[in-house]
């Protein structure tokens, strides 16, 4: 090493590198802003709204695709409008931070030679997992509130694995990097000039404290995510909703994501030949025409529907009460359901529904919608509509119930 760099520079950068109590200043990069106290106050923000974004987000994954030995309950009816809402307001305030904090440490990562010992090379491998899954995450977290795609893969399955590789990589940055940042946390750090790090920047260190202070450079950072945050999170709490000025759906309108014509359902969901159908493991299956749906007895209740992307508004939905199908069709006491929809080419035609919410009193097959017939595009002539369940799994112009 000491034939590639003179031992007294070597010496300076081992200081500004390793030594929380100076900036993170590189030639023509240098800035007050960039030292170890702000990257780590920068980095612990980012921690906590990326752990919040994973932990909400395996969730909204388990809900979307359930598993047997972890049935997700019915109750609070509007769990899941809180926790996606949660996850997609923490990813939101989570860009200006994610900005900030790169532009705090690019500096290092340009740092030449890239590699002085094994343990370099660790940490490349971890700030390069860290930076890149959370960018991706970022990205495509924000483009798809807005339902953008310029991608061929499927953005649930990657995002999903791509959120473990980030999250792996925080643990991992935080366990090697924790004593340095719980003392530049703890510490006020000394501020010395920047001709006292490195006399050959000499006169550009005399300005180099002008400007913005640390404080206020994060303080504007904490403003931005802030202001972020409140003019889109209005689109699942009501109370903000007049001030959701950013955020691409009006939930009061009662949006839809999928309408009849893009799911090509309009001939067999207007046809005079529909029939409900009731299977699978039961004692008496039966079906319905939609004249004999209509005299059934109907039950009311008031539910959110809550999509992936953040927008979410309550209803009052009518129809008859899946429970009543069930016991109707002679089905098991602790009989799951798989509702089919008419929409045959996707992903989420068939929706599951655990043995907890079919027994809900408020899971119902809706025909109506604060009072109105049910429109094409909201699904008629039946949907699912359950507590405590993701919008793309309220499955419209049911067709079929399969009990297993």
């Amino acid at each position: 090493m000491s034939t590639l760099i003179p031992r007294p520079l070597e010496d300076l950068v081992e200081r500004v590198t390793t030594d929380p109590d100076l900036p993170l200043r590189q030639k023509r990069f240098s800035s007050a802003l960039r030292d170890p106290r702000v990257a780590a106050w920068l980095g612990a923000s980012l921690a906590v709204l990326f752990t919040i974004c994973f932990v909400t987000g395996l969730f909204s994954h388990i809900q979307q695709h359930p598993v047997s030995w972890l049935p997700v309950p019915a109750r609070p009816a509007g769990l899941y409008r809180v926790t996606q809402g949660v996850h997609v307001a923490a990813g939101i305030a989570s860009v200006p931070v994610l900005l900030a904090k790169l532009w705090t440490i690019w500096p290092r990562v340009l740092t030449f030679p890239p590699f002085r010992r094994v343990s370099d090379v660790v940490e490349r491998v971890e700030v390069l997992a860290l930076i890149g899954g959370g960018v991706f995450q970022v990205f495509s977290g924000v483009a798809n509130i807005a339902q953008w795609y310029p991608w061929r893969f499927s953005f649930t399955v990657t995002h999903f694995w791509v959120a473990w590789v980030a999250e792996g990589a925080i643990v991992a940055h935080l366990g090697s990097k924790w004593f340095v940042t719980r003392r530049s946390l703890r510490r006020r750090p000394r501020r010395p000039a920047l001709s006292e790090i490195d006399p050959a920047l000499g006169a550009s260190a005399e300005g180099s404290h002008a400007g913005l202070s640390r404080r206020g450079f994060l303080g504007t950072v904490a403003a931005a995510s802030g202001v972020l945050t409140f003019v889109t999170v209005g689109q699942t709490w009501p109370l903000l909703r007049r001030f959701a000025v950013l955020a691409p759906r009006k939930p009061a309108a009662q949006p839809i994501n999928r309408s009849a014509r893009n799911a090509g359902v309009i001939t067999a969901a207007t046809a005079a030949s529909y029939q409900l159908a009731v299977s699978g493991r039961v004692a008496r299956p039966f079906t319905l025409s939609l004249a004999e749906l209509r005299a059934l007895p109907t039950e009311s209740a008031e539910l959110p529907i809550a999509c992936v992307e953040g927008w979410s508004y309550s209803a009052r939905w009518s129809g008859v009460r899946l429970r009543d199908l069930l016991a109707r069709a002679g089905a098991p006491g602790d009989a799951a359901v798989r509702v089919h929809s008419l929409e045959a080419h996707s992903i989420y035609s068939v929706s599951f529904v655990n043995h907890i919410q079919a027994h809900d009193p408020d899971t119902l097959l809706a025909t109506h919608l604060d009072g109105r017939l049910l429109s094409l595009d909201h699904g008629y002539p039946l949907r699912l509509i359950g507590p405590d369940r993701p919008g793309v799994n309220q499955t419209k112009w049911v067709t079929r119930v399969e009990v297993v």
